[in-house]
């Protein structure tokens, strides 16, 4: 069992939102949590700046991306949930990362659905891959939990940009029944759509990613709660 992983769940089954922000490095994580955060998140969009001076387009690798969460997981007496991109290949490449992940000391995974090279969430021109080959990726992590990897599990999808909310929705609630801890459609662009997933999407926790600059509307903690019962937020 993961302790991180099983506080998490903990938090969000007591009812509580849970605010993560996005740290790149042991010095930006030791701040986070000195400002008094329960949980931390390993940007991917921030770790390829601050490491690379690169956007994200996918520059990051397997290996950068987990000797950052080592990095911070060894700094800090917190939750760290890492953002794994598409996972870096095929299932087999999901299974190690995660294994790669969980070794270092993360609690949680992204992994989104994508055509890589990715892009931030909120930028345009992005493509996903077909709904099956993303849910093996997904399913191939969620049955690691059974031989000692258990981490917990964000089921990001990128659908609502490139095929409509509708498709993000079933997606959403694909990657549900699966078991995934958490499901994330990116980049919405109005509480209304926030709402949406939020009613089309139950029996599971929702992510929301706010950002300066970005898609989805900036909402305090209680408009957050108003737009969708519980949910993890990302700022």
């Amino acid at each position: 069992m993961n302790l991180f992983a099983e506080s998490i769940r903990r938090q969000l089954a007591e009812g509580k939102t849970i605010n993560m922000p996005g740290v790149y490095d042991a010095m930006s994580a030791r701040l986070a949590a000195q400002a008094g955060f329960d949980v931390l998140f390993i940007s991917g969009y921030s770790v390829s700046a601050s490491r690379l001076g690169a956007p994200d387009f996918g520059y990051l690798t397997q290996s950068e991306i987990t000797d950052t969460a080592r990095g911070v997981c060894t700094n800090v007496d917190l939750p760290v949930i890492v953002d794994a991109d598409t996972g870096y290949g095929n299932p087999l490449n999901c299974i190690r990362t995660a294994e790669l992940l969980h070794g270092a000391g993360a609690a949680g995974i992204f992994l989104e659905d994508q055509v890589w090279p990715k892009k931030c969430g909120h930028f345009a021109g992005k493509k996903v891959v077909e709904a099956e080959d993303w849910l093996a990726k997904l399913k191939a992590v969620v049955d690691q939990r059974d031989r000692g990897v258990d981490l917990f599990v964000v089921a990001r999808t990128d659908a609502l940009s490139t095929r409509g909310i509708d498709e993000a929705i079933l997606r959403a609630r694909q990657a549900r029944d699966l078991g995934v801890d958490a499901v994330f459609v990116e980049a919405p662009r109005s509480v209304e759509d926030l709402q949406k997933v939020a009613g089309e999407v139950e029996g599971v926790i929702k992510v929301a990613n706010m950002i300066e600059g970005g898609l989805t509307p900036l909402l305090s903690d209680a408009e957050a709660i108003a737009a969708a019962a519980r949910e993890l937020v990302n700022d």
